[in-house]
């Protein structure tokens, strides 16, 4: 199934599949399949040099918050963060594991695999 394409500044997004479904219940409406974790991780998966504040605006979420998520993958061993100059370069550890149950065996490798090949499919 394909889908149509808009563009939502930098990023591209599909809309939603029902969009009368939104009206029905609009205290739902902001839900998405990913967490900000994985938000921020494919922003940097796709430009491992972004600063806190572009990471942010990309993932709509606070500066501190991306602080936090930060902490936690680097915490968590799935991102290394080499400092260059005044500025942070990302190393995503593709070997990291999963957390979640659900997820138990997959790759960190794995999930930006998939979203990648979703990418060059557009």
């Amino acid at each position: 199934m394909s889908l149509p394409i808009q563009e939502a500044g930098d990023m591209k997004v599909a809309p939603p599949l029902l969009p009368e479904a939104e009206s029905a219940h609009p205290h739902r409406t902001n839900w998405t399949f990913l967490t900000n974790h994985a938000h921020v991780l494919i922003a940097l998966a796709r430009n491992p040099d972004l600063r806190v504040r572009d990471l942010a605006a990309a993932v709509k979420i606070t500066e501190r918050a991306v602080q936090q998520i930060l902490t936690d993958l680097e915490e968590e061993g799935v991102i290394e963060r080499e400092r260059e100059g005044r500025r942070n370069h990302y190393v995503i550890i593709d070997s990291a594991r999963l957390r979640h149950p659900n997820e138990q065996g997959a790759f960190v490798g794995d999930l930006l695999a998939l979203l990648k090949a979703t990418d060059e499919k557009r």
